[in-house]
């Protein structure tokens, strides 16, 4: 494996390992990266796992619909700014960890996954949007 791969990798891990929970964060942090630090939500949850609305269906601001089976077709879609804090979220985490994986590799510096059911935060939204 190159050196730069190598050096690639133990940055990324450092990053997480400053984070609380290594970029695991609940419904409280998650709120307050997509009201007060701009976040950008991406909601990776294959179809057969959305029931009802995804996050950019119902309205949820900087929300985005990029189904982890289709994800490189959403790379476009992505913030410009790779310090710009995303959060990755899904149904049990599997596809939004592995997401998180893939943002890091493309150099976005900024990446968490939040640690319940997205469907959670769809329903928090909706509840205060009323």
């Amino acid at each position: 494996m190159s050196d730069k791969i190598k050096e690639e990798l133990a940055t990324i891990i450092a990053n997480n390992k400053e984070k609380p929970n290594l970029g695991n964060i609940d419904l409280h942090k998650t709120r307050e990266l997509l009201m007060d630090a701009g976040a950008v939500l991406l909601d990776v949850r294959p179809p057969a796992k959305v029931v009802g609305e995804n996050a950019q269906e119902a309205d949820i601001p900087s929300a985005l619909y990029t189904p982890y089976p289709e994800f490189a077709d959403y790379l476009d879609e992505l913030p410009s700014d790779h310090t710009t804090p995303i959060v990755c979220g899904c149904v049990k985490g599997w596809f939004a960890n592995r997401v998180m994986g893939y943002l890091e590799m493309l150099g976005y510096t900024n990446v968490y996954v939040l640690d319940t059911d997205i469907a959670e935060l769809v329903e928090v939204h909706k509840a205060h949007s009323k």
